[in-house]
């Protein structure tokens, strides 16, 4: 996982400066969002890594929870907690939603709902990712991000936080002593500053599996991405996430999994 450096707060020219390594990779991660009430899951838990569980923000209930996480578990999958604003009519989408104590309060019990859920089954979250609007917001937002960090704190276990490489989430992790793990998006369109191509935008999200085969492999092995402009940009993850609402996502995951193995990837969990 990729570690953050600083310097001491208060002295002059004071950065969050985030230490580059690039190591050879032999392994990496491969997730998706699920419990969302989609039709792909089940196929998707055969397929990839991790899990990332919504837990009643944007989507989920009990019974979605309880299915997905007994799934995730028999296919050896690592579950999480995938919480957003609590906005299911706009599916998480709308940002800035909320904030403050009261979105600290939603976090908490959404991570509990799941934690709760998880526990009955033997199974402990590995990690906490946001979803949709909040996870962009955070990613830029300090304030935001160490909001979210310190709720991922207050579980015991562990849990990692899950965010954009270099970003606010980044440092969060760092500040409220835990792990973070750098995501990357195979299915998603990225701007030259490193964040995405928003979902409003044509091109926004690949539905060529040559495309997402290719960026998967580009950002396994060399952690570089190109972006909508041409440019090829730094993106190093240690996950690369695949949508599970995304049209063919099975199939597509599945494609980057083989190219990503004939190309001496290992898939495994990064926690």
């Amino acid at each position: 996982m990729h570690k953050i450096c600083h310097g001491d707060k208060g002295e002059p020219g004071y950065e969050r400066t985030i230490q580059h390594v690039d190591p050879v990779v032999t392994a990496i991660d491969l997730n998706a969002d699920l419990g969302e009430g989609d039709a792909h899951d089940l196929e998707l838990l055969g397929i990839v890594s991790s899990c990332n569980v919504a837990c009643g923000g944007h989507a989920g209930d009990e019974t979605s929870m309880t299915e997905t996480i007994r799934a995730a578990n028999a296919n050896g999958v690592a579950v999480g907690a995938h919480p957003s604003y609590a906005d299911r009519e706009g599916f998480g989408r709308r940002s800035g939603y909320a904030q403050g104590a009261e979105l600290l309060r939603s976090l908490r019990e959404q991570i509990e709902a799941l934690t709760s859920i998880a526990r009955k089954q033997g199974v402990q979250l590995t990690h906490v990712k946001p979803h949709g609007a909040l996870y962009n917001d955070a990613a830029v937002n300090r304030k935001l991000a160490e909001l979210i960090a310190s709720a991922v704190a207050e579980f015991p276990g562990g849990a990692a936080l899950v965010g954009p490489p270099n970003s606010e989430l980044h440092a969060a992790a760092h500040i409220a002593n835990i792990d973070f793990v750098a995501e990357a998006f195979i299915d998603r369109a990225y701007r030259a500053d490193g964040t995405l191509v928003p979902r409003s935008q044509p091109g926004a999200v690949h539905d060529d599996i040559n495309t997402i085969t290719t960026q998967a492999v580009r950002l396994a092995t060399v952690g570089r991405v190109v972006c909508q402009t041409g440019e090829e940009i730094r993106v190093p993850a240690d996950t690369l996430c695949i949508h599970g609402d995304t049209d063919g996502a099975a199939e597509a995951a599945r494609a980057v999994r083989d190219v990503l193995s004939a190309n001496g990837v290992e898939i495994r969990a990064a926690r």
